[in-house]
């Protein structure tokens, strides 16, 4: 995107407008092959649904500040991104957030005083408008065609697991758990170098975990937190391996950056 987001928006988001009947009665939404909105995304939001398999191609760290989110890290540095090309072409296979898949709906509080939530879109996308091919998003009678019902439920599905990913937070909080991150990587063809230093980030104190109460331990075992905890620890390795990509890829730093914390709303 060329702009950035406005203030108070989540990341990749430059606007947003709720989807009504009368204004966007012949829009349709297109499927496309290229994620050009993420390619400059080096850390993407996460929910605890997705620690299995995100695990698996991604570090899982915390972002800083007063209210943590968990983050999938796409690249170490700030505008890097390893698994996308700069048109948004997909470099190598790996699991795609469902942030980016949710993308450009999602559902919004738009009145402070009411817990309804709307299903609203980024009119800035590329990817819903008056197009001439594509899905349509109502009927000539304006109700919700089956693709925005669909459309809708993910959204909802998606913010179910934001509230159980705010309650594995609040444990994590309540145990003061987390502490400030701190990884030093060297280049491979410069073992002996400077190495690059990255902070700004959040990680679960293995040392206060190792601390705990057992019957903590085992509740935590039981309800799948502990499970959740070890996939953070063992994605951490992969850090490294985003780094190599960046330098395969020509996009490492020249001189040891802190790792830029994003905007997470």
């Amino acid at each position: 995107m060329a702009s950035a987001p406005k203030s108070g928006l989540p990341i990749l988001y430059n606007d947003l407008v709720p989807l009504n009947s009368q204004q966007h009665g012949k829009f349709k939404a297109i499927s496309v092959d290229k994620a050009p909105w993420v390619a400059k995304s080096h850390a993407i939001p996460l929910t605890v649904e997705e620690f299995p398999q995100a695990q698996r191609d991604y570090p899982i760290v915390f972002s800083g500040g007063d209210n943590p989110v968990p983050l999938a890290l796409m690249g170490l540095n700030e505008g890097v991104n390893v698994f996308f090309e700069e048109d948004g072409t997909p470099i190598d296979p790996a699991y795609v957030p469902a942030y980016i898949r949710r993308y450009p709906f999602l559902l919004a509080r738009l009145d402070k005083n009411s817990d309804n939530l709307s299903l609203c879109f980024d009119p800035s996308s590329d990817l819903i408008g008056d197009f001439k091919d594509g899905r349509e998003l109502f009927t000539e009678d304006a109700q919700p065609t089956q693709h925005t019902q669909d459309l809708l439920k993910f959204c909802e599905k998606f913010e179910e697991a934001g509230a159980k990913t705010n309650a594995f937070m609040e444990e994590l909080a309540k145990e003061d758990l987390l502490m400030d991150g701190e990884v030093s990587i060297n280049r491979v063809d410069d073992p002996n170098g400077k190495p690059f230093i990255y902070r700004g980030f959040k990680m679960v104190n293995q040392d206060k975990l190792r601390e705990m109460r057992g019957d903590k331990l085992r509740a935590w075992n039981q309800s799948g937190m502990l499970a959740l905890i070890y996939a953070h620890f063992f994605s951490l390795d992969l850090m490294r391996v985003i780094f190599a990509k960046q330098d395969a890829q020509g996009k490492a730093p020249k001189v040891s950056p802190d790792l830029i914390d994003p905007a997470v709303n």
